[in-house]
């Protein structure tokens, strides 16, 4: 028998076209349950929802984060006895037989509780979506400094010197498409919902890397549009820097050893330097 799972999306002003491509994919896969989320003022998205019976539409009427909105899924899903959970965002799209293929790894590696894919821009190029884990100069400083002073630190914070032809185990995945064991989140827990946005993708990551393998898996790969809104609106930008520093607050600034020896374990295995 086929283990069940479920997918959720979290919608704040989404483009409708995105919505429609994205669960496009998600309704051709072997998907049995998919929650969207609207943190929107308007439920004017429930229309392009009313499509399929997988579907259920949950509209906050208040936007409440995004992993506080997942989160409200994630429950449901466990509750619902799911054994798989998808965390998308409404900008990534895929082809009918990805799903299936996750599944089938996930089956056969128990010892791994969240997997990201292949991931390429919309034009074909590589997204690094699996990371060091960051160092304030990753996330706060190098936002205002000059590119050409940073191009070091992202070579090495994005991990541009590994093969990612190749499966690694990696304790940062970036939040657009996390496939997530629902008996894992059980004993990890789920997102945490003081970080608003930006921050929560790090935080649940690491926390299941203590407990689990979390792999980047290139077997398969998956399209995600990425506009990057924290570099394009001050607003977004504020929200990521205040997430960044209830995430440092938490897990340590500039003294953090789990930190330090993952991220030297990554570099090692994955033939970076240091």
């Amino acid at each position: 028998m086929r283990a069940l799972i479920s997918a959720s999306i979290v919608l704040y002003r989404t483009i409708p076209e995105e919505l429609r491509s994205s669960l496009g994919s998600l309704l051709s896969s072997p998907i049995d349950k998919i929650y969207i989320i609207d943190n929107s003022e308007t439920n004017q998205l429930s229309s392009i929802c009313n499509i399929d019976p997988r579907v259920e539409y949950i509209f906050n009427n208040n936007n409440i984060g995004y992993g506080a909105a997942h989160n409200i899924a994630i429950r449901k899903s466990i509750a619902d006895g799911y054994c798989y959970h998808l965390v998308a965002n409404p900008d990534i799209s895929f082809d009918k037989g990805v799903i299936g293929e996750i599944i089938n790894y996930m089956d056969n590696h128990h010892d791994v509780g969240q997997l990201i894919p292949n991931t390429l821009y919309p034009d074909g190029r590589l997204q690094y979506v699996v990371r060091l884990l960051p160092r304030p100069i990753d996330i706060i400083f190098r936002r205002f400094l000059p590119a050409k002073w940073v191009r070091k630190t992202n070579y090495r914070y994005l991990l541009e010197f590994a093969d990612h032809t190749k499966e690694m185990n990696i304790p940062f995945h970036q939040g657009s498409f996390m496939f997530l064991r629902n008996s894992a989140l059980e004993k990890i827990g789920l997102f945490d919902e003081s970080i608003f946005m930006y921050m929560e993708d790090v935080d649940i990551t690491r926390r299941m890397h203590k407990l689990y393998k979390t792999i980047f898996w290139p077997n398969v790969t998956i399209v995600h549009a990425h506009r990057s809104g924290s570099y394009k609106s001050f607003r977004l930008l504020m929200i990521h820097i205040a997430s960044a520093i209830k995430y440092f607050n938490k897990w340590g600034w500039f003294f953090d050893r789990e930190r330090r020896d993952w991220n030297r374990e990554v570099i090692e295995k994955y033939g970076g330097k240091h």
